[in-house]
């Protein structure tokens, strides 16, 4: 029988046990309320291991290491202050084979937390926002814990969880975590208008989250016949389908229906997604899968960066000691958009970090995420470093033409370039 919890006083007893490995999903997908809840009660049922995705909240935190142990995908949102503290253990997987790992056992999972909303009229909830790797989880996990919100959308396009799954319920008038409208700077806009054009009609898009791939996706509310198929949908995109330029209508494959494992944003798009046939929330063991992402031409996919080198190999992951990335699931779709007839493998950042450092660089400072064979375009304010068919010199010096004007001589006698 499911357990109704207290929402004033949340009580674990009897559903988590010392030593468990607990999971959550990753950014919307998280239950505050729970969550909250497990730090609250750390000291009772510790020593408790966590495995973390990308994070939204702020609940977590370096002190909380007394009881917790942490490990995930890398220093992703608000859990860089976890790795920052040293207390993440950063597991370098790609984001479709976190699946895999959760069910050989090599991700332990032995409780998970779930942000759902109501069941329907068959006693079925859908995973709301986000479904990534949450049903491999529930398919090992020994106890399922759900915190219930009216404000969570019914998606579509996955296995339901019947309510008799659910070990223990939270019920709760909290909204799922999102993000409010990313403020674009010039930067970003040029950015965007600079990739705009070479991204063509009827193109598939993937895309990441933050201020950056909105600003891509911006600039392209003239485009037609756009398609979506992403692990990340979010307020750009929705603005897209709004504006008539996301139909997905010239897709092969889930054709006339948005693609992704996780919905982040405001309001709008989870009012949007409920219910709402054309937007499927599918595993990322599917939205990440190779022979999936093969049978897609016109793939663009548009990841970030927090440097390229001068032969055009990216790091996402780490700066010197610091992770502030992961691996995700940009080399996925990297190689699959390189390898897509009429695709197009984008990476687009910024030519100058936060403290004025040169973001284009002679070497990586850190771990190369995708190699220089699956990018074909590198953009920043200053341009776009077309590097299809171009040998190692002529990337250079094309790479050398986007970095920012004060790090470019300093480049070129690095590599010896002829001014």
């Amino acid at each position: 029988m499911t357990r109704r919890l207290d929402p004033a006083a949340p009580d674990f007893s009897g559903l988590i046990r010392p030593g468990d490995h607990i999971l959550w999903g990753q950014v919307s997908a998280e239950p505050p309320s729970l969550v909250e809840a497990l730090v609250a009660q750390r000291a009772q049922f510790g020593p408790l291991s966590l495995f973390l995705g990308t994070g939204l909240s702020r609940t977590l935190q370096p002190m909380h290491a007394d009881h917790l142990r942490f490990s995930g995908l890398g220093g992703l949102g608000t859990m860089r202050a976890l790795a920052s503290a040293g207390l993440l253990d950063v597991l370098p997987v790609h984001g479709g084979q976190v699946h895999r790992h959760l069910a050989e056992g090599r991700i332990r999972c032995d409780v998970v937390l779930l942000m759902l909303g109501p069941a329907d009229a068959q006693g079925q909830h859908s995973l709301g926002c986000v479904v990534d790797y949450l049903d491999a989880a529930l398919a090992v996990a020994r106890v399922v814990i759900a915190e219930i919100s009216p404000h969570v959308p019914f998606t579509l396009g996955h296995a339901t969880i019947p309510a008799a799954r659910l070990d223990a319920v939270l019920e709760t008038d909290r909204a799922p975590l999102g993000t409010k409208a990313a403020g674009l700077t010039a930067r970003d806009r040029e950015i965007g208008a600079h990739l705009a054009g070479f991204i063509p009609d009827c193109a598939t898009i993937q895309t990441g989250l933050g201020a950056l791939p909105e600003a891509i996706l911006a600039a392209l509310m003239d485009h037609r016949h756009l398609g979506l198929h992403s692990g990340i949908m979010g307020d750009a995109a929705l603005a897209l389908i709004e504006c008539g330029a996301l139909t997905n209508e010239r897709k092969p494959i889930d054709t006339g229906r948005s693609v992704t494992t996780t919905l982040v944003g405001g309001p709008s798009l989870y009012a949007h997604a409920h219910r709402n046939p054309a937007i499927l929330l599918r595993p990322s063991a599917y939205t990440h899968a190779e022979t999936v992402l093969a049978q897609i031409p016109r793939l663009v996919a548009l990841n970030g960066a927090l440097e390229v080198d001068l032969s055009g190999q990216v790091n996402a992951e780490q700066v010197g000691g610091a992770i502030i990335g992961g691996v995700g699931g940009q080399a996925d779709f990297a190689r699959a958009a390189a390898r897509s007839q009429g695709g197009l493998s984008v990476i687009a950042l910024h030519a100058t970090a936060s403290d004025g450092a040169s973001r284009i660089v002679r070497r990586l400072s850190g771990p190369t995420t995708t190699p220089r064979a699956d990018v074909d375009l590198v953009a920043t304010e200053f341009g776009v470093a077309d590097l299809r068919g171009v040998g190692l010199a002529e990337r250079a010096r094309r790479l050398t033409a986007i970095a920012t004007p004060q790090a470019r001589e300093r480049l070129q006698f690095e590599r010896g370039i002829p001014t």
